[in-house]
């Protein structure tokens, strides 16, 4: 069990049937009355954020959230195939399931699969990826206005806003949280 005195962010805990992760948290002691908790939760499963408000001492069930790294295969359709590296099973995913979390991500990559008592409801890329530029326009001479960025699209077919130096062919690192160019490789 865990008290909303405890929350902190990234915390996950079940609430009324319900997997929660706290976004935001926000201790509260008012001159007059009694202290408490404002959160703001996101479900695990549909994505929806809530804000609520809780006592310090109420207490909830923590959640356990199972993280186990798979092998992205490939995909056929709308099903997506990952292969557990200790057993060589293969799991195929629903696009519901992943939504964008793959936009970066290239096949034969390892990333974590997220499930709560064996229901899985999300998948966590790798932090960092290189990925090749596969099209972009060139940059021009004289347009180097600070911080003057074009979009590049990658070989995974996700786009993203490079500096005028990045030319097609070059090989990029990019933050997966964020989805934005960090480097040339």
């Amino acid at each position: 069990m865990i008290t909303a005195g405890d929350f902190k962010n990234g915390v996950t805990f079940e609430l009324d049937g319900q997997i929660f992760q706290v976004v935001e948290f926000q201790h509260v002691k008012p001159g007059k009355g009694a202290a408490f908790v404002r959160t703001k939760l996101k479900n695990i499963v549909t994505g929806a954020t809530v804000e609520r408000t809780f006592s310090p001492t109420d207490k909830m069930p923590k959640a356990h959230i199972e993280r186990k790294d798979m092998q992205y295969l490939y995909s056929d359709g709308d099903l997506y195939y990952f292969m557990d590296l200790e057993t060589y099973e293969q799991m195929p995913l629903s696009k519901d399931q992943i939504g964008d979390s793959l936009k970066f991500v290239k096949e034969n990559e390892t990333v974590k699969i997220l499930s709560h008592k064996g229901n899985v409801f999300g998948i966590e890329p790798p932090t960092f990826v290189e990925l090749e530029v596969t099209h972009t326009e060139p940059g021009f001479k004289g347009d180097t206005a600070t911080g003057a960025t074009k979009p590049a699209t990658v070989e995974t077919g996700a786009t993203v806003k490079v500096p005028l130096f990045v030319n097609q062919g070059d090989i990029i690192r990019i933050d997966t949280r964020t989805g934005e160019y960090m480097e040339r490789v």
